[in-house]
């Protein structure tokens, strides 16, 4: 059987929610360009895309709910169903689970007895796993709605849920304060955050995200020589002109083809492990 015409909204929710939506479409050239943050806006409404969400945005776009549908479930921003107040997602790309995160992620796992994209019984927590939190010098990292939980391990993971569930105050290393998915939602749909002190609340860069910046500025390594200065990129100007080193004899530090190289050794300049063809089968 076709499914039936999707319930609207009671008349109360359904004016609040247009007004909100007029000011975000009205963000745009092209009204349906306002699609994305219009599903966050109803997923903030039910903490997830329902399909009198769907119907919703479709309507004040001049959508078909097929193309709404289309969208919504393209992009893992969108729940499906419903899911917990808070998103717990462990990072399990490759350097994160190296350094934990798949350990992490299967200990979460038995300790709240779901599985990946499931929530606890009391509709509080969703696992999931998440391919990259853009957060490599933190690793291993989890995030919970969004907000960063660095360095973390299996023990301080597990206390972090317990609070989470038992409603106690838990502080994302950085950034702004922990607030629900619904409230993180509606953020995303493009309205200010308005609790006290988030605005103004940072996340700045760790020392190993700067390293390179620092390289890039030409300032010395952090805990090297201060012959290892690499000089910055800007500092050429001209293809005639001779290629900038941070040395005032213009050559580039030993060990190091170019003066763009990070410091750090290389099998070219590691003559106990040579770089060189592998041998052939037997040899």
């Amino acid at each position: 059987m076709p499914a039936l015409p999707a319930p609207d909204y009671p008349a109360d929710v359904r004016a609040r929610l247009e007004a909100d939506a007029k000011e975000v479409i009205a963000r745009y050239p092209d009204a349906r360009s306002a699609l994305l943050p219009l599903l966050h806006l109803v997923q903030a409404e039910e903490g997830h895309v329902t399909r009198t969400g769907i119907r919703f945005c479709a309507e004040l776009l001049d959508l078909t709910t097929a193309e709404v549908t289309a969208v919504s479930t393209f992009y893992s921003m969108y729940r499906r169903k419903a899911s917990g107040e808070y998103q717990v997602g462990v990072c399990t790309n490759t350097l994160c689970a190296v350094m934990g995160g798949d350990a992490i992620f299967e200990d979460l796992k038995e300790h709240l007895g779901v599985g990946n994209g499931e929530t606890t019984e009391d509709g509080a927590v969703t696992l999931e796993h998440i391919e990259c939190n853009a957060a490599c010098d933190f690793a291993p990292v989890v995030m919970v709605n969004w907000e960063f939980f660095d360095n973390q391990t299996p023990q301080s993971a597990r206390r972090l849920v317990d609070d989470l569930r038992a409603g106690r105050s838990v502080e994302p290393t950085r950034g702004a304060p922990l607030c629900t998915f619904r409230q993180t939602s509606r953020m995303l749909a493009g309205f200010p955050d308005e609790r006290p002190g988030a605005v103004r609340a940072t996340g700045g860069a760790g020392p190993a995200s700067l390293i390179g910046l620092r390289l890039a500025k030409g300032e010395v390594a952090p805990g090297r020589g201060g012959d290892t200065v690499i000089a910055p990129r800007t500092a050429r100007t001209g293809a005639d002109e001779a290629p900038a080193t941070g040395h005032d004899d213009g050559q580039a530090p030993p060990g190091h083809p170019s003066s763009h190289d990070a410091p750090h050794e290389t099998s070219a300049s590691d003559e106990h492990h040579p770089a060189g063809p592998a041998a052939e089968e037997g040899e």
